[in-house]
């Protein structure tokens, strides 16, 4: 789809269920959200797309901070005509999600933030991953796969012989991405501005706050923080998942976000009750 004035790569389910909004996080592509999207389509309007210069997106000149890519989220839900969504976004597409509820509250059904933060960069994660940036320029991203499969991974993941083709999917996807898409997006993510306390207390979509207990980008703590910071939300820590919770545990995921969707509907409801 062109949006915004980019071209797209999105996958739609197409259905009459409510929809769901999925947000990718940094150097992956909607493949992350594969058993998401099998797991739900019959119920649900399932939509999951590129970010720019990610996956099978345009490669841009510019666009890659956080709030033109929740601009770009935002166009893409107004195009299909799909609001209020469910929205799920992990780790950047988390940096994303809390933008948009915060800005475009009438967007936002619910807000299931995975592996996510609302602080800056940690110094000793922004030192190291712009340390591999800076070399895969002179030496491609290929030697990096098993330090990036490391951060991105859980070791329980990671140890498991019978989920080796699905680390190998993730080492080739990783090698097929475009090394300049892939370094703008990191440096969106590295110079990317807190979100205010302020903007995070004004949400008022339900929200969804999972952190795998295995997670060494975004540690537990700074997701316990982020939910705190939201009035209401919920928070839920992962067993044996890493940074993507959403390939490492799949079926606890899907029922961690079924159960918060039937709550969020009744929340719903109540409050349009209410306002009757």
């Amino acid at each position: 789809m062109k949006v915004r004035g980019v071209d797209l790569h999105v996958e739609d389910t197409g259905g009459t269920g409510p929809a769901i909004a999925f947000s990718h996080g940094l150097l992956s592509s909607v493949s992350m959200w594969r058993f998401q999207l099998a797991a739900f389509r019959d119920r649900f309007r399932c939509v999951a797309w590129d970010h720019r210069g990610q996956g099978r997106s345009e490669l841009t000149e510019g666009g890659y901070d956080m709030d033109t890519l929740a601009d770009d989220a935002a166009a893409l839900i107004a195009q299909l005509g799909i609001a209020p969504v469910h929205f799920v976004g992990l780790s950047m597409g988390g940096f994303v999600g809390m933008r948009l509820a915060a800005r475009r509250p009438e967007l936002v059904r619910s807000l299931a933030l995975m592996e996510t933060a609302a602080d800056a960069e940690p110094w000793r994660n922004a030192l190291k991953y712009s340390a591999m940036s800076f070399l895969a320029r002179f030496l491609t991203i290929r030697p990096f796969v098993p330090a990036v499969t490391k951060i991105m991974f859980g070791r329980t993941f990671r140890s498991d012989p019978g989920r080796a083709a699905l680390r190998e999917a993730f080492g080739g996807e990783l090698i097929g991405n475009d090394l300049t898409g892939m370094r703008r997006a990191l440096d969106g993510v590295l110079s990317r501005r807190p979100v205010s306390p302020q903007e995070l207390a004004s949400i008022r979509a339900p929200v969804l706050v999972v952190s795998g207990e295995e997670d060494t980008a975004v540690v537990p703590a700074r997701s316990i923080r982020l939910a705190a910071q939201i009035p209401g939300a919920k928070f839920v820590r992962l067993p044996r998942a890493g940074h993507t919770s959403s390939m490492e545990e799949p079926e606890a995921v899907n029922h961690i976000l079924g159960e918060f969707w039937g709550s969020a509907a009744g929340t719903r409801a109540a409050a349009d009750a209410r306002r009757d």
